[in-house]
């Protein structure tokens, strides 16, 4: 089990590559990334994002014993990150491990409807035109509901 909050950015391909070799007796592995998207019509200047050290990862591991809680995992992986980050960089990263797919899969999208929704995380986008927080979204709640 792994929880990193990180203002570095990090190489998708070797924490994965990393994540997927140190399993034993797993079949399977499944990974998400999130990244920043540019905004349709305003040009995003950049993203930044804001935590509270500590509270920030209790939180994330409370919900990764959670997911570990609910599916038969056998490990896990969680990478956040913290302010500014432009477009097209990656934000976040989740893996997750067990001995069948259906529990991988689940598990990650559990961590990552979390994420998206309930992470102690303040999102502030600078475009063109002005500073904005971005707000929670109904369709975010929704996914977090079905758990």
């Amino acid at each position: 089990m792994a929880v990193r909050v990180q203002e570095a950015a990090f190489d998708l391909g070797a924490e994965t590559v990393a994540f997927a070799d140190a399993q034993t007796d797993m079949g399977a592995v499944v990974t998400f990334t999130g990244i920043v998207r540019d905004l349709p019509g305003d040009s995003l200047d950049r993203m930044v994002i804001e935590h509270y050290p500590g509270m920030t990862e209790k939180a994330l591991e409370k919900i990764e014993a959670d997911a570990r809680e609910r599916w038969s995992l056998g490990d896990v992986l969680i990478i956040h990150r913290f302010g500014a980050m432009a477009a097209n960089e990656r934000i976040m990263m989740v893996a997750t491990a067990s001995r069948h797919r259906k529990d991988a899969f689940e598990a990650a999208e559990f961590l990552m409807d979390y994420l998206k929704s309930r992470a102690p995380f303040w999102k502030k986008e600078f475009t063109t035109s002005g500073a904005d927080w971005v707000a929670a979204k109904d369709e975010d709640e929704d996914a977090l509901r079905r758990w």
